[in-house]
C-alpha cells in the first residue's frame, strides 16, 4: 500500500511525529532532540511566550520557524473562554491561527472537560482558526469534535506526562475509523514501543513532549522516536498477520518429499 504525506488543512508535513518545547533542561538541548526528531512541527504553549515584550530572550528565539511549523496550545487553560482568550492571543501576537486546543477539566489527571472543548471548539473554527483539540480517547467526543469543523482530532493514549502507553487501543482504532480528518494520537507514550503501537493502530502521527525531554538523553530518545513512528506507520502499511491462539509452522510440511 502506498503510503501519502500527512496533510492538515491543506498544509502537508514531511514527519509524522510532532514534538513540544517543555520541560526540557535548557534550550541547546531542545534544539538538538527537535533536530534528532526529524519532526517538522512543534507545539508551544502560548503562555510561555513574552508577548508582551518580543525584545526580551524568548522560547521562539530558539524555534526556526522557517524550519519548524509553529503549533500554539492552550495548555493550563481550564474553561472554554480562557482556551479561546489564550488562542487569540497567540494569534494576535503573530505566532499562528493554528491551535492545539486544550480545555483541562480535572487538576489531578489532566482530563480534558470535553463538553468544554467542544464549545471553545466551535469558537474558535467560525473564528477561522485551524483547530486540533486534544481530547479523551471517546469515538463520540471526536466525531462531534470534527462535526463542527477541528481539522484533526488528538486523542489522549494515556493522562499527560504518565509514560503509561497506550490505554485503550480498541478506542483508539474506533475512532481512526470513524474519522475522515487527521487523528493524532498526543499524550501518554513514554517510549519507541508506545509511539510505534500507536502508529500500528492506523493513526497519521503522534504528538509528544515528556516522553522525550524527560529521558536521560532526549537528543537519543527523539532520534528513537523518529524511527519508531517511521517503523510503526510501514508496519500498519504492510498489514500484520492475524493473532493465533495455536502455533503454525514456519515451514509447512506440505509438499516436502517423503511426506
Amino acid at each position: 500500500m502506498p503510503d501519502e504525506a500527512l496533510t492538515i488543512a491543506g498544509h502537508t508535513f514531511r514527519s509524522r511525529l510532532i514534538v513540544g518545547t517543555g520541560k526540557y533542561s535548557s534550550p541547546e538541548v531542545m534544539v538538538k532532540a527537535h533536530d534528532a526528531s526529524g519532526a517538522d512541527m512543534v507545539t508551544v504553549a502560548v503562555r510561555r511566550v513574552n508577548l508582551s515584550d518580543r525584545s526580551k530572550e524568548s522560547l521562539l528565539d530558539h524555534i526556526d520557524t522557517n524550519r519548524y511549523h509553529l503549533l500554539p496550545n492552550t495548555a493550563g487553560c481550564y474553561t472554554a473562554d480562557d482556551a479561546v482568550r489564550t488562542a487569540r492571543l497567540g494569534r494576535e501576537a503573530g505566532l499562528s491561527n493554528w491551535v492545539k486546543l486544550e480545555v483541562i477539566g480535572d487538576e489531578k489527571t489532566l482530563f480534558p472537560d470535553n463538553e468544554a472543548l467542544l464549545a471553545a471548539t466551535e469558537i474558535l473554527v467560525k473564528e477561522r482558526f485551524i483547530v486540533l483539540p486534544y481530547t479523551n480517547d471517546d469515538p463520540v467526543t471526536c466525531r462531534k469534535l470534527e462535526a463542527v469543523g477541528a481539522a484533526a482530532v488528538m486523542p489522549l493514549g494515556a493522562p499527560i506526562g504518565s509514560g503509561l502507553g497506550i490505554q485503550n487501543p480498541n478506542n483508539i482504532r474506533l475512532i481512526k475509523e470513524a474519522a475522515s480528518v487527521p487523528v493524532i494520537v498526543d499524550a501518554g507514550v513514554g517510549t519507541a514501543s508506545d509511539a510505534a503501537i500507536a502508529m500500528e493502530l492506523g493513526v497519521d502521527g503522534v504528538l509528544m513532549n515528556t516522553g522525550i525531554a524527560g529521558a536521560d538523553n532526549p537528543v537519543e530518545m527523539a532520534e528513537s522516536m523518529k524511527l519508531a513512528v517511521q517503523a510503526g506507520r510501514l508496519a500498519y502499511l504492510s498489514g500484520r498477520i492475524p493473532r493465533k491462539a495455536y502455533a503454525t509452522a514456519s515451514s509447512p510440511l506440505q509438499g516436502v518429499i517423503g511426506s
